[in-house]
């Protein structure tokens, strides 16, 4: 260990071990919600149930995906699917409030 304060010290760069176990990196971790990321489960789930598009679009609006990047495609896929939804709720509603009966 005192190698790699030494090294520390001298400005080099040294290697960043995970905590729990040192062979696995960070990013070796299976994502959550079967392994597909939050993201992607709110983006299939969202079909069924749209708000979980716009959970999703919290998510991502909130820099959630800092904690993992690799969350940032499957958020950014369901905030995408909830702007879809709602301009086509808009249109929607609009098309029946202004249509003549």
């Amino acid at each position: 260990m005192d190698e790699h304060l030494e090294e520390q010290k001298k400005g080099k760069y040294i290697l960043i071990r995970d905590g729990e176990d040192s062979d696995l990196g960070l990013f070796y971790k299976p994502l959550p919600c079967f392994g597909c990321g939050i993201g992607w489960f709110s983006f299939l789930l969202g079909f069924v149930f749209p708000l979980a598009w716009y959970i999703a679009t919290f998510l991502y609006l909130t820099n959630y995906y800092r904690r993992d990047p690799r969350e940032r495609s499957g958020l950014a896929a369901s905030a995408i699917a909830a702007l879809i939804f709602t301009v086509a709720l808009v249109i929607t509603v609009l098309v029946l409030v202004f249509s003549d009966h």
